[in-house]
């Protein structure tokens, strides 16, 4: 009787701990996603792997290499501000209702900026490309649309 109790306690730990492992390792997780430079979107895909794949000179190498890095820098300082002000909002006495909505409307208006500033960006890099090279880079983009279809 004693030995029966045991077993029955010691199932009622071990299997749901086993349960549970088993459907941690099952779920996948981010590991069965696709990185974010290889899902589906929209228009030509400048990521590292298809910008090797244009053959580019070493000048147009640096002028890609500029814009991104202007562009890391201006989005860090944007970023740096944004994090400045919403500190100052939480760390406050008194929470301010009216900052909090004014900064969260800015962040819904600023949203529109950004992808305009994206579009400006893919526009800045692509006209680096010579007419050879968007002619490959569309081919390597309907070849991609192609899987995600």
């Amino acid at each position: 009787m004693m030995k029966m109790i045991k077993k029955l306690m010691l199932a009622t730990v071990v299997l749901p701990i086993a349960l549970g492992s088993a459907g941690a390792f099952a779920g996948g997780g981010k590991d069965n996603q696709r990185p974010s430079m290889e899902r589906c979107q929209a228009g030509p895909i400048l990521n590292p792997k298809v910008i090797k794949r244009l053959d580019l000179t070493d000048a147009q190498k640096q002028q890609m290499k500029a814009l991104r890095q202007a562009d890391r820098a201006d989005r860090k300082a944007k970023r740096d501000e944004h994090e400045k002000r919403i500190n100052g909002l939480l760390m406050a006495d008194k929470f301010d209702q009216s900052k909090a909505e004014a900064m969260v409307k800015e962040g819904q208006n600023n949203r529109v900026e950004r992808q305009v500033h994206m579009l400006e960006q893919q526009f800045k890099m692509l006209s680096i490309l010579t007419p050879a090279q968007k002619e490959k880079l569309m081919t390597l983009n309907e070849k991609h649309q192609q899987k995600c279809d």
